[in-house]
Formats: structure tokens, C-alpha cells, sequence
């Protein structure tokens, strides 16, 4: 296996796939404390729908960091929480969260530049 970040088959690009979606990183976070049903994650997750929350909670699931847990009843209850190779995502997870709030501002600003630029522009 190659470690040449540019190459299709790089294994960091698995990652970097991982947390470029906007709902992985935030799932698995929410699953740090202990397992949790669908609705509690919605509950806790603001903004996440229930369609995205179940594709979301599969992908994970595909990858191996989230295991699922039906427990028999009436009605039937589900639960999911982070594997082993799930808890091993937090710290990189965390380490991107603290940076995005060292340097949050920094960003918002460049992007209203941008976009304050972009509309200069377009108006000429």
C-alpha cells in the first residue's frame, strides 16, 4: 500500500474521506458518552434529519466504526455505538474540532472577504 497522499489507493485518503462528510465526524462525537438511539442522536444533533441520521449511522456502520444493537420488545429498540476502530477516530476528530475553534474566526473572516470580493466583482 502506497503512502503517496495523491494516489487513489492511499490509505490516508480513506480518512480523509471519513470526516470530509459533514455527518460522520459530528455522529461519532455525539456517540463518545455510551450508546444511543436514533432519536436521542436527533436530539442531540441539531439540524441532522432522520433520513440523513439512518444513512449516515449505515455508512459508519459499513466502515466498522459503529455497531448497531437491536434489542427484542415490543416495540423493538435500537441502539448504536462507537467500536473500537470508532473510539480510535475521536482523538483526530477532537484535534480538528479544537482547531476549527482556535482559528473559527480567522475563517469567517476570509470567507466574508470572498464573498464580499465575489459580489464587488460580479457587479463591475
Amino acid at each position: 500500500m502506497t503512502t503517496d497522499a495523491f494516489l487513489a489507493d492511499c490509505r490516508a485518503r480513506l480518512a480523509f474521506d471519513l470526516l470530509s462528510n459533514t455527518w460522520n465526524a459530528v455522529v461519532l462525537w455525539a456517540l463518545r458518552d455510551g450508546p444511543r438511539r436514533p432519536v436521542e442522536l436527533r436530539r442531540q444533533i441539531g439540524g441532522i434529519s432522520s433520513k440523513v441520521l439512518t444513512q449516515t449511522l449505515r455508512r459508519l456502520q459499513s466502515n466498522g466504526l459503529v455497531d448497531r444493537q437491536a434489542h427484542p420488545g415490543a416495540p423493538p429498540r435500537v441502539e448504536y455505538q462507537l467500536t473500537t476502530l470508532g473510539r480510535t477516530l475521536l482523538g483526530p476528530v477532537d484535534a480538528v474540532g479544537a482547531w476549527a475553534f482556535e482559528h473559527g474566526d480567522e475563517l469567517l473572516t476570509a470567507q466574508e472577504a470572498n464573498c464580499t470580493a465575489t459580489i464587488e466583482s460580479s457587479s463591475k
